[in-house]
């Protein structure tokens, strides 16, 4: 007993120095004057609110035969699964408090309506992540850009305050897991993978 006593001390210790070094990096965006991003990127942080530019690219994509259209349909599939896994679970157990965004001294400027969700894991992230993998998955010249774009909507929310960088890593980490799995079922469940349009 007293030895799992001290690993669960051992623990805590631990998660409380990366929540110390989580919460400096937060502060350390902040305090790094930024003008020429602080509307690009807000604006980013808001389009990503339930996936619409995920969706607004499976659109795009849609309208091709072949793999393209495949490709969006696995990509949001991974969306739904992140989606899913993020906000049903991972919130649910983690229960982490959004950052103080005044003690924390973000700038006005970069604020966007402040969820009422729990911090941990990023929602945003973990969809934007999810997406760009499942759609490379089908069109692996799409994973760069995709993969660009689902960093810089992570960097959005820590950016814009609503997020420490530890829930956009973690989002990032569930988002690429989970379009991972989507993508595999894709090719390996008969009637998914096998059978789909050819370009």
């Amino acid at each position: 007993m007293q030895a799992l006593t001290r690993w669960v001390l051992a623990g805590q210790r631990v998660v409380a120095d990366f929540s110390a070094v989580d919460e400096a990096v937060y502060v350390a965006v902040a305090a790094t004057p930024t003008p020429t991003l602080d509307k690009r990127l807000r604006q980013l942080s808001t389009a990503a609110n339930n996936s619409k530019v995920s969706i607004a690219v499976a659109c795009g994509l849609a309208l091709l035969p072949g793999r393209p259209r495949r490709a969006a349909l696995v990509g949001l599939g991974s969306v739904a699964v992140a989606s899913a896994a993020a906000n049903l679970l991972g919130k649910t157990l983690a229960r982490r408090p959004r950052p103080d965004r005044v003690g924390g001294k973000v700038p006005e400027a970069r604020h966007v309506p402040m969820p009422a969700s729990a911090s941990f894991p990023s929602g945003h992230t973990a969809s934007a992540f999810a997406f760009a993998t499942g759609v490379s998955s089908q069109l692996p010249w799409a994973a760069a850009p995709l993969g660009l774009l689902a960093a810089t909507v992570g960097y959005s929310r820590v950016h814009t305050g609503v997020h420490y960088p530890g829930d956009v890593v973690a989002g990032a980490l569930l988002g690429t897991v989970a379009g991972s799995v989507v993508a595999g079922l894709d090719a390996w469940v008969p009637g998914l993978g096998a059978g789909r349009d050819r370009p």
